[in-house]
């Protein structure tokens, strides 16, 4: 019964949400041979990925993002490098200030429930860019007749 418990937190995990996206797009990298036949391809031909849409709006452009993403993912680091200088200001600058902030259990608490929220979010994230890529895995090997 514990190990049913164990598997079923496992399955709902961030690492697990991390490599089921990794594997989705390492299957859309692989599956995709020639990505220019994404090109100007709209994503409402495929209605998996219309409820999906955002700035970004032909299948190619959702393919290099992801890709992207992935990259991010793997690597640790921001594409912008602008993006990683501004978050290490911003961190030297509210370091000296948050070690006095911490001091009650109230923080603490709030600290507790900001990382829940932000977990959730993330897996929440990382499921819908997984189906992203799972669709477009899908759309292309249609297009080419796989």
């Amino acid at each position: 019964m514990m190990q049913l418990t164990r598997a079923r937190k496992q399955k709902h995990s961030l690492l697990s949400s991390m490599n089921h996206f990794i594997g989705a797009v390492n299957n859309m990298d692989q599956t995709v041979m020639v990505p220019s036949l994404l090109m100007d391809v709209p994503l409402d031909e495929d209605t998996a990925m219309a409820h999906l849409k955002s700035d970004v709006d032909d299948m190619y452009s959702h393919y290099q993002l992801l890709k992207s993403l992935r990259w991010d993912m793997e690597s640790g680091s921001s594409s912008g490098e602008q993006r990683r200088k501004e978050g290490l200001r911003r961190t030297a600058s509210t370091s000296s200030t948050s070690s006095s902030l911490l001091s009650s259990e109230e923080d603490e608490d709030d600290l507790q429930k900001q990382f829940q929220f932000h977990l959730a979010g993330l897996q929440g994230v990382l499921s819908k860019l997984t189906l992203k890529a799972d669709s477009l895995t899908r759309c292309y090997r249609q297009r080419v007749g796989i």
